[in-house]
């Protein structure tokens, strides 16, 4: 018997925004809607609601209100450390390390305005979980490098860095380091001054906040030598031009608030959730490898191959009933080998029969023994890769 509304098993492509967060947004489309920039008496209340949720979100990553900067999403953000931190460089370094599984945003951003500003981009390898390789990571840290950038959890396979080591490496040699954790406030407890980074990229709608925001730690040091990313009014102590979008900001806030002071519960839930999976696949006797560090990753990551079966057609079979994917979200529209798999050292078979399942606040155990007798039928007469 099928299900009336599909199961979302995607919370690492995007989560639903959290109702708490809908209320405490809605006033500022409408009733306070003045520019938070202006300096007239509407203005007030939503310039100190911009506030409260910049405060929100530092105390998420145990920052200081003035070091947090609105982007538009986690994108923006990595673009900017990235571009701000070479376009200001008056040293001789000139070269950027980032690691094999980074994001398409981190990757594409860092090469980009390397090759502009005359900068060299060295990718480190990965471990079969997805770690960096730390031999490889000593090596190519020199006196010449500018700037690490390497993120907190995969958002394929969920696997979580050591941030404070690789920091500190790099801070040896006066480099500076930036770290993606769009993928982390779920995974782990972020603190930028326990970790000693520089720069820091959040996302809202991957902690339960509303799409088209997310925020870039600076550290207070650093700012005063950074040049401005989007130029235009000054807002945001110049760094970053732009009328803040009030309501987006203060969900922003409030789902950082709420990340933060119910992540235990949270993040026990999503790793009961997962132990729940693995074992209801066992019972089924449904064959699987798991893809990425088999402990110490996201809670509710579950990216796993399903040998010799095609896992695009089986997910399209799938459809509507269940929704997961084969490779991150922002791969969507066009298939390819994932080259985060393949950088762990999967064969493109290997990768063509993988699939990420992501669990979230949502999720029920209902859910997933649905989820997975569907995909044990489906499994019956799927696709094999040839």
């Amino acid at each position: 018997m099928h299900t009336s509304k599909p199961i979302y098993l995607d919370y690492q492509a995007t989560t639903p925004t959290d109702s708490r967060v809908l209320d405490a947004m809605l006033p500022f489309f409408s009733e306070d809607f003045a520019n938070p920039h202006s300096s007239h008496f509407m203005s007030y209340k939503p310039a100190a609601a911009i506030e409260q949720a910049k405060a929100h979100i530092a105390e998420l990553i145990g920052a200081f209100p003035e070091e947090i900067f609105f982007t538009s999403g986690a994108t923006e953000a990595n673009n900017q450390a990235i571009a701000s931190v070479l376009l200001s460089n008056q040293s001789n370094k000139r070269k950027v390390l980032i690691s094999s599984i980074e994001h398409k945003c981190v990757k594409e951003a860092a090469f980009f305005y390397a090759n502009k500003l005359g900068f060299i981009v060295e990718e480190i390898p990965v471990d079969t979980a997805g770690r960096v390789d730390m031999g490889a990571y000593k090596k190519a840290l020199t006196e010449d490098v500018l700037l690490v950038s390497i993120m907190a959890v995969n958002n394929e396979i969920g696997t979580v860095q050591d941030i404070k080591i690789l920091a500190k490496l790099a801070h040896g040699f006066d480099a500076l380091f930036h770290c993606d954790a769009a993928q982390a406030s779920v995974s782990i407890n972020i603190d930028v001054f326990d970790f000693e980074v520089d720069l820091l990229s959040l996302s809202a709608h991957k902690m339960y906040g509303p799409k088209g925001i997310g925020a870039l730690f600076i550290t207070s040091s650093l700012q005063p030598n950074l040049t401005a990313f989007i130029h235009g009014g000054g807002q945001q102590s110049g760094l970053r031009a732009g009328t803040l979008p009030t309501p987006l900001c203060v969900g922003f806030g409030e789902a950082a608030k709420i990340s933060r002071s119910e992540f235990e519960t949270n993040h026990n839930k999503l790793l009961d959730l997962r132990a729940k999976f693995f074992k209801k696949l066992k019972e089924l006797n449904i064959n699987f490898v798991i893809n990425g560090a088999p402990h110490d990753r996201h809670p509710g990551n579950i990216n796993i191959q399903l040998p010799s079966y095609d896992a695009e057609s089986l997910l399209s079979s799938l459809q509507p009933y269940v929704c997961a994917a084969t490779g991150s979200a922002c791969n969507s529209g066009f298939i390819s080998s994932s080259y985060v798999l393949s950088a762990i050292g999967l064969s493109a078979k290997e990768a063509a029969s993988s699939i990420r399942f992501s669990l979230g606040r949502t999720t029920t155990h209902k859910q997933i023994n649905l989820a997975l007798n569907y995909l044990s039928q489906h499994l019956k007469i799927a696709q094999k890769l040839e």
